[in-house]
């Protein structure tokens, strides 16, 4: 296939998943404060990023979804990270996660964001399995049954992964904005 072709089959995928990605982005984005990132400049902002690659187009459904998330996990932290540099806490981002961690109902500024994207990389390392369970769960809004066919694993190790992945996040997320020590050794 020319580049051309990938193109336009990346521009004719985009199109079709571009709503159900406002949907997920909009499941993400719970509140924003000021309005400085809303779903749409979410899946614009991440669409970018997907344009460079026309080659994704020849993925699955699932999988393109999975890297749209990746794309639009990539566009908070970029997001974040700029606002912390900045220091302008009356700008901060209100993001809240359908599947949120326990105890931790709401990423509530950059700082939340930037622990949640440090844990996750932390938690890649250990395994990247249950990095690519987390990252499909909250940014993709991906199903149990759809993360066991893109994995190609039960809907019972999904369930159990997703399980200790989360408890996993939650005391590396913790610890992270405590200030205390590093992220946990085991557990995922």
């Amino acid at each position: 296939m020319s580049v051309i072709q990938d193109r336009e089959l990346l521009d004719e995928r985009f199109s079709l998943v571009y709503e159900e990605l406002r949907r997920l982005a909009a499941g993400v984005l719970r509140s924003e404060q000021l309005g400085k990132v809303t779903p749409t400049t979410l899946v614009h902002e991440a669409w970018l990023k997907l344009a460079h690659s026309p080659q994704i187009a020849d993925t699955s459904p699932l999988h393109f979804r999975r890297i749209a998330a990746r794309a639009m996990r990539q566009v908070l932290v970029d997001a974040a990270r700029r606002r912390h540099a900045a220091r302008r806490r009356d700008a901060d981002m209100m993001i809240t996660f359908d599947e949120s961690l326990p105890g931790k109902e709401a990423l509530a500024n950059p700082k939340d964001i930037l622990a949640l994207d440090h844990a996750l990389e932390e938690l890649s390392r250990v395994s990247a399995r249950q990095a690519t369970l987390v990252e499909g769960r909250f940014f993709g809004g991906l199903e149990i049954s759809e993360l066991a066919e893109l994995l190609d694993i039960s809907e019972s190790t999904v369930s159990r992964e997703w399980r200790s992945a989360r408890a996993w996040l939650a005391v590396a997320i913790r610890r992270s904005l405590d200030g205390v020590g590093d992220v946990p050794a085991a557990g995922a």
